[in-house]
């Protein structure tokens, strides 16, 4: 998916077993890769925007990505856009809901403490290696060796949308222009497809994404921004650590 992904597994269990659990979470995100990229010719979303295919056509995975695609566009008021660049795109929900679903394959193959990133998507379950929460660092977005914040979290989801690394490529729908306003937006909560897609919605819609990011507590997200002119602004319940 075009970045590097890290696993950690701090479970008490035999290394044979953790070595395999590892194998079969990498094996889940090349299959993902393989079906979604829009780099190869031959993945699943490729075809399909070449109509080679139908919707109707396509594995469940796929078509269960395109309805979640179409549900986040309507929530976020056509700010997350599956086509915001014109041919389809899932990326921007693909990469969260990939690691959701690989925490959720560990879960259920026993390991109930572990930590996924995924090019700074992050899920975590259980105790970190030290019985405590595990810490995630939020980068300063001007200073790459600096952090803005550093989260504690046990069960749940961290997700960064911002334009400092890849510059603007994250585009607002109503102006048909690269998003401003907004330099970084981290969500945490407790689904990283959901939390991923809301950190690219608020980028996209600039400074007003900061109000629309603190109705999204009631759903359970919390959030941390940062203004192009470098004003922060966390909401109440940012699981920030002591």
């Amino acid at each position: 998916m075009g970045t590097v992904v890290s696993i950690e597994l701090a479970d008490d269990l035999p290394e044979p077993r953790l070595r395999e659990l590892v194998a079969g979470t990498c094996a889940w995100l090349h299959e993902v890769d393989a079906r979604f990229s829009t780099y190869r010719p031959d993945s699943e979303v490729s075809r399909l925007r070449r109509r080679e295919i139908r919707p109707a056509d396509c594995s469940p995975d796929l078509r269960l990505v395109l309805d979640r695609c179409a549900d986040l566009w309507r929530e976020t008021d056509g700010y997350f856009d599956a086509y915001a660049t014109g041919p389809l795109d899932p990326s921007g929900y693909v990469k969260g809901w990939s690691v959701e679903v690989a925490s959720a394959r560990l879960a259920a193959a026993g390991s109930t403490r572990h930590h996924i990133n995924a090019g700074g998507d992050i899920r975590m379950r259980g105790a970190g290696p030290d019985g405590g929460p595990w810490r995630v660092g939020v980068r300063h977005p001007w200073q790459a060796d600096k952090l803005a914040w550093v989260l504690a979290v046990r069960d749940g989801a961290v997700a960064t949308s911002g334009t400092y690394e890849r510059g603007a490529h994250v585009w607002n729908p109503r102006t048909a222009a690269p998003a401003t306003g907004l330099r970084s937006v981290t969500v945490a909560g407790p689904d990283l497809a959901v939390a991923d897609a809301y950190a690219t919605a608020a980028l996209a819609m600039g400074e007003p994404g900061l109000a629309w990011l603190a109705e999204r507590v009631a759903e359970g997200y919390e959030s941390a921004a940062v203004t192009d002119d470098g004003r922060a602004f966390t909401s109440p319940g940012l699981p920030e650590a002591a």
